[in-house]
């Protein structure tokens, strides 16, 4: 059975650092773009970055730059989301997706998503 699974989310406090993981079970991440995603409540999902099956990494939020980096780890089948300097603003629920080989506007499948909560 195919599953991306996000995990790592939690409480932080504003200034925090969290590090989401994107792990897959059933299939190889080798030929896969992975993005990472977040949906705060009443608003709109948002895209915020992607890294490619080659490595090439596509930015797509000004408000994380600077603070958010993605990375892989093909070995541990994994996608990382280091999140530094949190903001409320951040709070939200995480979410990976995948599709093949690069980045772009539609993703094929999607895990279960990580509640981040950035609060005092």
């Amino acid at each position: 059975q195919w599953q991306l699974v996000a995990s790592g989310g939690g409480l932080v406090q504003p200034g925090g650092s969290l590090r989401l993981s994107c792990a897959a079970s059933g299939f190889t991440l080798d030929y896969k773009a992975i993005g990472w995603f977040r949906q705060a409540p009443g608003k709109e999902r948002e895209g915020i970055s992607c890294i490619a099956s080659g490595g090439e990494i596509t930015n797509h939020l000004d408000s994380v730059k600077g603070r958010f980096t993605i990375s892989r780890d093909n070995a541990r089948n994994t996608v990382y989301l280091q999140m530094n300097n949190l903001k409320p603003e951040d709070t939200a629920v995480y979410y990976c997706a995948s599709r093949f080989w690069v980045c772009g506007p539609e993703y094929d499948f999607w895990g279960q998503g990580t509640q981040v909560t950035v609060s005092s």
